[in-house]
């Protein structure tokens, strides 16, 4: 039986960066799950790789045919944004190994849909100075920078990721991606355990 390794982090934490370079590192051992989201593309995306970018009557759909696992609403400065993981033949365990992007709640929402010992943590953090000036840094190469987004983003992730609810869910193994090249050598290595 396979699982699924759910790559976690407070914005700007570098979990997609962490993300994309243990897919290569471990070379054709994770498939990929592609999640959705309503959100405009950013630039430098490409729909179907960092996601699915669907209208909202498309993700009411998805909805309405039972087919989403777990979904968040953010209520943006742009107004409601939903990231969500849907039931589309993306994930079979007999297969294998997974490895995914998703936050707090996607987590306790897949592990309850999966099974807890299906669904393993790995949980990306770094100081709130760094992870501040990464997002301004990230917003200021939009075409339209928004830093009042930045803003909500970071605090909705500070309560999104209060350690009461890791702790509640147990998620006590943090990797702290202040060196890339490090972090990614930590991680490696737990899963290799």
């Amino acid at each position: 039986m396979g699982k699924i390794y759910t790559v976690m982090g407070k914005s700007a934490t570098g979990k997609d960066t962490v993300y994309k370079r243990l897919v290569e590192r471990f070379d054709g051992r994770f498939k990929e799950v592609v999640m959705y989201t309503t959100r405009p593309i950013r630039a430098g995306e490409k729909d179907g790789v960092e996601y699915h970018f669907v209208s909202i009557p498309e993700k009411e759909k998805m909805d309405a045919e039972g087919k989403i696992i777990e979904i968040r609403r953010y209520d943006t400065v742009y107004g409601p944004w939903w990231y969500f993981t849907a039931d589309d033949g993306q994930i079979d365990l007999s297969s294998g190994d997974y490895m995914m992007i998703t936050t707090l709640a996607g987590y306790e929402n897949l592990r309850d849909y999966f099974g807890k010992e299906n669904v393993i943590p790995i949980y990306t953090d770094i100081d709130s100075y760094t992870r501040l000036h990464r997002a301004v840094e990230r917003e200021n190469r939009q075409k339209v920078p928004n830093f009042s987004e930045v803003c909500r983003r970071y605090l909705a992730d500070e309560d999104d990721f209060r350690e009461s609810e890791l702790e509640r869910l147990g998620v006590t193994k943090r990797f702290i991606n202040d060196d890339l090249n490090r972090c990614l050598e930590e991680i490696a290595d737990w899963i290799l355990k």
